[in-house]
């Protein structure tokens, strides 16, 4: 994850955190798409389909839809230009609800 983070350094700011024993990465707090069996995979959106049509595509995990898959990130010289259309053609993250406590009112 860390190598892969570090190719994506020039779309913006990385992050990533454990999911079902897998990685999922961020780019300035958006969630654009997961590292299974150490393979990166892009979210899809149209506007990065209409500009990436030629990009493989296949699901990260069994049960799940089709993503960019990113065969060689160090190789994929338009991999920021990908990110960076796909974090725009995404919503803004919801904010998080603050949890009620369940204490006495």
């Amino acid at each position: 994850m860390e190598y892969a983070a570090e190719q994506l350094r020039e779309a913006g700011k990385i992050s990533y955190r454990k999911m079902f024993g897998e990685y999922g990465w961020y780019c300035d707090g958006k969630f654009l798409g997961v590292i299974c069996d150490d393979k990166l995979f892009v979210k899809i959106t149209p506007q990065g389909e209409a500009a990436f049509p030629d990009l493989p595509k296949a699901p990260p995990y069994e049960g799940a839809k089709d993503y960019f898959w990113i065969e060689d990130p160090d190789g994929c010289r338009d991999l920021t230009a990908l990110v960076r259309i796909t974090w725009q053609a995404l919503p803004a993250p919801k904010p998080k609800r603050r949890r009620r406590s369940h204490g006495s009112v």
